[in-house]
């Protein structure tokens, strides 16, 4: 079997060689990747591992492609909560994906306009690699020179939430100053989702008239947030009524998949349409091969909360943002 545009949507194992190295026996070193292809084009394909993470593939290095296992049918590796806070966290980013990324060790500095904190904050985990303090002006730096204040979005109760209060670093003080990050096993939490109806549609892009039911993304961002949403490989935007009356985004990231951007036109709120979109995303996601879900949700939003609780969310982690001392960034402008 080729690797060829006929395969994209697809999850396959992909063996290859490996440039410069020699395996066991003498011969060329051999390496798989498993996942979905994304992309095929003249010389290099994209194919999206389990955890999400892209791998660009030199298709002059393909010694074989086999097809495996797509959809419900495939068997889950590990369960939601085997997963450590800071693996989910690297997950999440790809399901929100920013505008700019930098690492900055195994942190990743992102950037997007200033639309939302998830896609504007330095994603701490695992090790910077550098001093606390070399990383701490490298944030300041990197915010700074984009317009934006440096904020840093840290675990709560880890040795990094500590070191940044140690320096200095306080809570933004808003509604997102906790967020928490719930996970479900798609098994469990699909026998508590009912089938979509016909007037459930979920698209591949937004429109004017979901943006401006999600109201954070028609004002002030427009074209941040329509890059940010639309920017996993496989994403979609569920919409209930005409005119329309909810909303959603689902993102599949390998065998993940991210919920968000749930919201209910006040006109239409105790209808039962918040969970009919939430029904109708872990249903989409189940069909693209994600066997896990995740969500973000500040701590004071108990609907949301409570919503999601039907469905077997558990909480997996708590995490918040933190921003320098005023001294430190005065002369940024924040957005």
């Amino acid at each position: 079997m080729q690797l060829t545009d006929a395969l994209v949507g697809s999850r396959v194992n992909v063996r290859r060689r490996v440039r410069g190295e020699t395996g066991p026996t003498g011969g060329p070193a051999m390496s798989d990747v498993i996942g979905r292809v994304v992309s095929v084009g003249e010389t290099t394909a994209a194919v999206e591992r389990r955890n999400g993470e892209l791998v660009e593939v030199r298709l002059a290095d393909i010694v074989t492609v086999k097809p495996v296992p797509d959809g419900p049918r495939r068997v889950r590796t590990r369960p939601a909560l085997d997963f450590s806070p800071e693996e989910v966290a690297r997950i999440c980013t790809r399901g929100w994906p920013p505008l700019e990324t930098e690492p900055l060790g195994d942190w990743v500095l992102r950037a997007a306009a200033g639309f939302t904190s998830r896609a504007n904050s330095v994603a701490v985990h695992g090790d910077p690699g550098v001093p606390f303090a070399e990383a701490s002006a490298r944030i300041h730096d990197f915010y700074s020179d984009r317009g934006l204040e440096p904020t840093a979005q840290v675990i709560v109760d880890s040795v990094w939430e500590k070191r940044f209060a140690d320096a200095g670093w306080r809570g933004v003080g808003d509604a997102h100053d906790y967020s928490v990050l719930q996970v479900v096993d798609l098994r469990d939490a699909i026998t508590y989702a009912r089938e979509p109806g016909d007037d459930v549609g979920i698209a591949g892009t937004v429109d004017d008239d979901w943006l401006a039911l999600y109201n954070r993304a028609a004002t002030a961002y427009p074209d941040a947030a329509r890059a940010v949403l639309e920017g996993p490989p496989t994403v979609g935007f569920v919409r209930i009524g005409e005119p329309l009356a909810a909303i959603g985004r689902i993102a599949v990231t390998g065998e993940w998949a991210g919920m968000s951007c749930v919201e209910v036109a006040d006109s239409h709120r105790r209808q039962g349409l918040g969970r009919r979109v939430v029904d109708a995303s872990l249903h989409w996601a189940r069909h693209r091969g994600a066997d896990k879900a995740y969500l973000q949700a500040t701590r004071t939003n108990a609907p949301a909360l409570a919503l999601y609780s039907r469905y077997g969310f558990a909480d997996h982690y708590t995490y918040r943002y933190l921003r320098p001392p005023a001294k430190s960034s005065e002369h940024v402008t924040s957005r």
